[in-house]
């Protein structure tokens, strides 16, 4: 994706920093609790709060972590990592340095596989995965004049997952952050709920000049929140960076904010040089060494990777490539799928009821399908009723409708709403008897050759059984029926 000046075509050079909370009970140097949403500084011990004499100590459930999502981006694992001290100063921080991996990272050269708006394969490479703590919070809003800090989030585990500049739109970039919070929830490390904050991105971007070789000044913008405002920031900012140069203008390196109301970004101060964090090892904590051994009992836990599942969907189940990719996207949904599939629907039927008609409830409803009242077992049962043909498709719909409001099991409901299909021959042939005498001059357009008016008496038939008739008995009947009609 080119932006269009009026001296010829630019092209987007984008870096992503994805900041991902690593999903675990306890933070990455105390015992202090991660609930989100907790009574403010309700979770913080002493050493989050960089007391005195505290010392912090490393948790090990969180490296684990760490490198179970080495392996799904396929980085390499060092067997010797260390933390260093990256000094700032801000109100959130208590210690007024970030405990970091910056010489020696957990995991390096990575590569994530995504398509692009025309559908070719562009491999994104990730120079390096560490591990670091998070910063409390600044709360502006509830004090008229003054600030208020809360540390529930500070020394929450975090991995920094540093993108290449490879990505050459905000189209891809947005695919590439899908691809990588999918990766990072099937294989446990992260939930990537960006609206609870648990996965923030930092995006770099320049322009330049197609198919020339120098790179742009990048301006950086901080602390994305959802995928759709990394995207929209970045169109953004790409073609006001095209303007400046255009206009005679030189861009200067920047870090940015996006304001979402219009979609647009803002200054938040200017960078002549690289900030110098003056980083140094930390003292207070030893190297980490990880056995090929360790390394090796944690890949063999990786469970299946998305784009693994969605080959086996193609070649095990038959479904097309679009359907296997968004069933496989998940690790919730695939897990609903496969439990549906488990119950003998057939996977292809379960797919478009799931990709067409839950989704669309679930999207409305604003849950995770894991937590919809239609549970795996109930649309499974559902869908056997439909192939024993003892409800309509449209019955089907109100059923599942009512179970995801109001639970329930799917005969039970069934048998409530009244959407039994009927079976018996004899009230059919009376529906039928009467759309034949009704559409009389139809019937005989059927006789003397016009076929394609089946289909017509069929709905005539549904219309006046109010949609309760077997379909193949209403079929079955009418064809016995027009037999009768006189030409």
């Amino acid at each position: 994706m080119y932006i269009e000046g009026t001296s010829g075509l630019w092209e987007y050079v984008i870096g992503l920093e994805v900041h991902a909370q690593i999903e675990s009970k306890t933070k990455l140097f105390s015992s202090s609790g991660t609930t989100f949403g907790a009574v403010p500084n309700s979770q913080v011990s002493l050493i989050d709060a960089a007391f005195p004499g505290t010392l912090p100590v490393l948790n090990m459930v969180c490296v684990e972590k760490a490198v179970r999502a080495c392996f799904g981006i396929n980085a390499n694992v060092s067997l010797v990592s260390s933390f260093d001290r990256k000094h700032y100063f801000y109100p959130d921080l208590p210690r007024g340095y970030q405990i970091s991996q910056f010489y020696y990272p957990i995991g390096r050269d990575g590569w994530i596989d995504i398509k692009s708006q025309k559908g070719n394969v562009r491999r994104i490479t990730i120079d390096r995965l560490h591990l670091e703590q998070d910063a409390g919070k600044n709360v502006h809003d509830m004090e008229e004049f003054d600030t208020c800090i809360d540390l529930n989030r500070a020394g929450v585990a975090l991995m920094e997952i540093v993108s290449n500049h490879d990505i050459r739109s905000p189209f891809e970039a947005g695919e590439y952050l899908k691809k990588l919070r999918s990766i990072l929830r099937c294989v446990g490390s992260s939930s990537g709920d960006m609206e609870k904050g648990a996965m923030r991105c930092d995006a770099n971007v320049s322009v330049k000049r197609v198919g020339d070789e120098t790179l742009g000044v990048k301006c950086e913008i901080k602390n994305l929140n959802s995928i759709k405002h990394v995207v929209k920031a970045l169109e953004y900012e790409g073609k006001a960076q095209v303007r400046c140069i255009e206009e005679g203008q030189k861009v200067r390196q920047s870090t940015m904010l996006f304001l979402p109301d219009t979609c647009q970004t803002k200054v938040m101060r200017y960078k002549e040089d690289s900030q110098d964090y003056k980083y140094f090892p930390d003292p207070d904590l030893p190297p980490v060494l990880l056995s090929l051994d360790y390394i090796e009992g944690v890949k063999a836990s990786v469970p299946e990777l998305p784009h693994e599942k969605s080959k086996r969907y193609m070649s095990d189940f038959g479904l097309c490539e679009t359907d296997a990719e968004i069933l496989s996207s998940d690790i919730y949904v695939a897990n609903y799928f496969e439990s549906v599939v488990r119950q003998n629907a057939p996977p292809k039927i379960a797919s478009n009821w799931i990709i067409s008609y839950l989704f669309s409830l679930c999207n409305e409803a604003d849950i995770e399908i894991s937590n919809s009242k239609v549970t795996p077992s109930s649309l499974a049962e559902v869908i056997s009723l439909l192939q024993q043909e003892y409800i309509s498709s449209k019955s089907a719909k109100t059923v599942l409708g009512h179970i995801f409001v109001h639970g329930g099991n799917p005969k039970d409901v069934v048998d409530k709403l009244n959407l039994a299909q009927v079976i018996d021959v004899d009230l059919i042939r009376k529906w039928v008897k009467c759309v034949l005498i009704r559409e009389h001059d139809t019937a005989v357009a059927y006789n003397n050759g016009r076929h394609k008016v089946f289909n017509f008496l069929v709905s005539q038939v549904f219309k006046e059984s109010k949609g309760r008739a077997s379909p193949s008995l209403v079929q079955s009947v009418l064809l016995e029926e027009l037999k009768n009609i006189k030409i």
